[in-house]
């Protein structure tokens, strides 16, 4: 049985695929108010070189700007990704009605897994929160990134030590300048 919220989910798994194509950990996100789509957006920390450029803040701000408030109280959130700390603060922040996300995360999560800013009652905005829609596809998404990630970096190390053990070992004295260790006056 589906839910009415997966459709939306899955246009924030699409926007997950932009960010894997785009050589960025695979979170989307998408901003509905109404039940009509506002803002899109993917994780760009690495191609942006922004630390705040996760799927969700990419969104805020782009929802923000379209409707020209800083406050989005009608709006839900779909994400790919348990929100961290600060996108769960920012989306509290715009007053954001609902959030909804796909997969938890064990190690930064902020919408239960780590900690849960949405339950905080001593907050000035209670955000609804929904966790675990088509959290399979979302997981899946993310454990294969980071095995082809690591697959990569497997294959890097390996031809550098190879690359390294062709080289002839060069010993002390061979032709080399030494290496001055302090004044010697």
């Amino acid at each position: 049985m589906s839910s009415p919220d997966e459709p939306l989910m899955r246009l924030a798994l699409d926007q997950a695929l932009n960010a894997q194509r785009a050589g960025e950990v695979p979170v989307g996100a998408v901003i509905v108010r109404d039940g009509q789509l506002v803002a899109a957006g993917y994780n760009r920390p690495i191609t942006t070189h922004d630390p705040t450029a996760h799927a969700e803040i990419v969104a805020l701000r782009h929802a923000a700007q379209l409707l020209q408030n800083y406050r989005l109280p009608d709006c839900e959130l779909y994400v790919t990704l348990e929100p961290c700390a600060m996108c769960a603060m920012a989306l509290m922040h715009a007053r954001f009605k609902r959030v909804v996300f796909a997969a938890t995360d064990p190690k930064t999560g902020a919408a239960g897994s780590v900690t849960n800013l949405f339950a905080d009652s001593r907050l000035n905005h209670q955000t609804e929160l929904l966790g675990g829609v088509l959290a399979e596809p979302a997981s899946a998404l993310l454990r294969q990134f980071f095995a082809e990630r690591r697959a990569q970096h497997r294959t890097e190390r390996d031809a550098l030590r190879a690359a390294n053990l062709d080289r002839p070992a060069r010993a002390p004295g061979d032709g080399q300048a030494p290496i001055p260790v302090g004044d010697a006056s």
